[in-house]
């Protein structure tokens, strides 16, 4: 805000001329001069620097005080006659501060700024001061400092020319030894060329090794085919030794039994019943045969263990193998798959007429029993069981067997209860027409389709056909097309295994 003043207006130009001159003749120096830093004594420079900005204050408070608005006639002219008539004077004075309105705000903005100015003038000379200050400590610290260096310079001079010295003293030493390697290296020459000499005699002995490793290898490849022919040798005398054990316990067997009941009849002939239990024992005679047979041509136990795991997971889902519903495996064999399912902790029982297969299952704990697949399951009540599996048994009945088999197992199984039939796949071309025959005892070779339409005919239901084992990838041809075809049909699944489920 303005404070009226009776000042005259001030012109701008003329003050601030009127400042530049004054401070060069405060400085003894024409506006073109310069000032030599060198010569000039800092503090006189700091205090004309002050002295100069209090004569700037001083002229800026004269200018703000006359660029007020003026309110009162000047003295000069308050006579006669201006003095005569005081509203005149002042329509006059109003008519005049209207006339130099702006002038008036432009010279309050100069002041403003020239204020301004000043202000960072001060603190500029306050940041030199500072700066000097400063400057002044680091000087001294580092005429200090320095000094140290000095000294420390002249006392590592002094240790480099011992150093220098030292160096000499080694220099001399290294060159006698310099002269001792000389000799050195002239006696490791005359080795070498003992070493080259001796190289050339070890190069004979090494070609005559050479010879002799070869001899070796060729020696252990054939201690490898003896060997290889001896295992081979051995397995079959295993399984020759196993199948003469067996076979002589069967005949041991009948000739106790042919014994024992000619002992109770004597002196009277064997009636028709005594007969025809020799006649039932005839059955039994392959018996341990077709046990060897199993050895060699189906694979190890390890083998169709590994094999059978992919069923395990339908066990789980049926929720079956409880001893409320128990699983039924007719035609169990050598008990792999029963030896599984004691280990996954379900409950579970065999069914073979193989009296040397059920003494083996026996042995290893499990629940086999001996006896007729039809008879047995005809013995069993309805919904008694929660599962019935057979793996590679019903490729051995005949048709109307076969037809008795899945009426009498869907009627023992519970609501919802599960069958799984594992056989040999016709519809791979190599099986049909050759490995299926490998085993006497089968009957006839049984497609997918006719075995899912049987059993959903006596009421399995969302059956399905589960195809397994196809022949090694290195095994099938290379290409596409029609080598894909040719693969799919002679190497493709050599099993299937039917699925299907009791409706509630």
């Amino acid at each position: 805000m303005m404070i009226e003043n009776n000042n005259p207006e001030i012109n701008v130009d003329e003050l601030m001329e009127k400042i530049r001159q004054e401070i060069l003749s405060r400085q003894g120096y024409s506006s073109g001069a310069s000032i030599n830093n060198n010569d000039a004594d800092t503090s006189d420079f700091t205090s004309n620097i002050s002295s100069r900005m209090g004569y700037i204050e001083s002229l800026l408070k004269n200018a703000e005080s006359r660029a007020y608005i003026r309110t009162k006639w000047p003295e000069k002219l308050d006579r006669f006659p201006f003095n005569l008539i005081s509203k005149l004077q002042t329509l006059i004075l109003k008519g005049i501060n209207f006339l130099f309105k702006d002038q008036r705000e432009v010279n309050f903005n100069l002041i403003l700024s020239l204020k301004e100015c000043l202000m960072i003038n001060h603190h500029l000379t306050a940041e030199i001061k500072t700066l000097k200050s400063q400057i002044d400590d680091c000087l001294i610290t580092g005429d200090t400092h320095f000094q140290g260096i000095n000294e420390r310079l002249n006392i590592l001079d002094n240790s480099v020319q011992k150093f220098g010295k030292q160096i000499v003293a080694v220099d001399n030493r290294f060159q006698g030894v310099n002269d001792h390697l000389n000799i050195v290296d002239n006696s490791i020459q005359e080795i070498e060329q003992q070493i080259t000499a001796v190289d050339t005699g070890f190069q004979g002995v090494n070609d005559h090794l050479n010879i002799v490793d070869n001899s070796i290898q060729e020696l252990g490849k054939q201690i490898v085919a003896v060997d290889t022919r001896f295992q081979g040798m051995n397995e079959r005398h295993f399984r020759n030794d196993s199948y003469l054990k067996n076979d002589l316990m069967q005949q041991k067997r009948l000739i106790s039994l042919f014994l024992e009941e000619a002992r109770q009849r004597l002196p009277e002939p064997f009636n028709q019943e005594q007969l025809q239990t020799f006649v039932s024992e005839d059955e039994h005679l392959l018996d341990a045969f077709y046990l060897a047979f199993e050895d060699h041509f189906r694979g190890t136990r390890e083998d169709v263990f590994n094999k059978l795991k992919v069923y395990l997971p339908l066990i789980e889902k049926a929720n079956v193998g409880t001893p409320d519903a128990p699983i039924l495996d007719v035609g169990c064999g050598r008990g792999e798959w029963l030896e599984l399912l004691k280990e996954s902790g379900y409950t579970a029982r065999g069914l073979d007429i193989n009296r040397v297969m059920i003494e083996q299952c026996q042995a290893r704990g499990l629940e086999v029993i001996a006896g007729d697949v039809i008879d047995y399951l005809e013995s069993l009540p309805e919904n008694s069981l929660g599962a019935v599996t057979g793996f590679h048994i019903i490729e051995h009945l005949p048709f109307k067997m076969l037809m008795r088999l899945f009426s009498e197992t869907v009627r023992v199984i519970k609501p919802q209860g599960l069958v799984i039939f594992e056989t040999p796949n016709p519809d791979n071309v190599l099986v049909g027409s050759n490995t299926f025959y490998l085993d006497p005892t089968h009957i006839n070779p049984l497609p997918s389709a006719t075995v899912k339409f049987m059993a959903e005919t006596f009421g399995l239901y969302n059956t399905q056909i589960i195809t397994l084992h196809p022949y090694p990838e290195n095994a099938k041809m290379n290409g596409q097309g029609v080598a894909e075809r040719f693969n799919d049909l002679f190497y493709g699944p050599q099993d299937y295994a039917l699925v299907g489920y009791k409706h509630e």
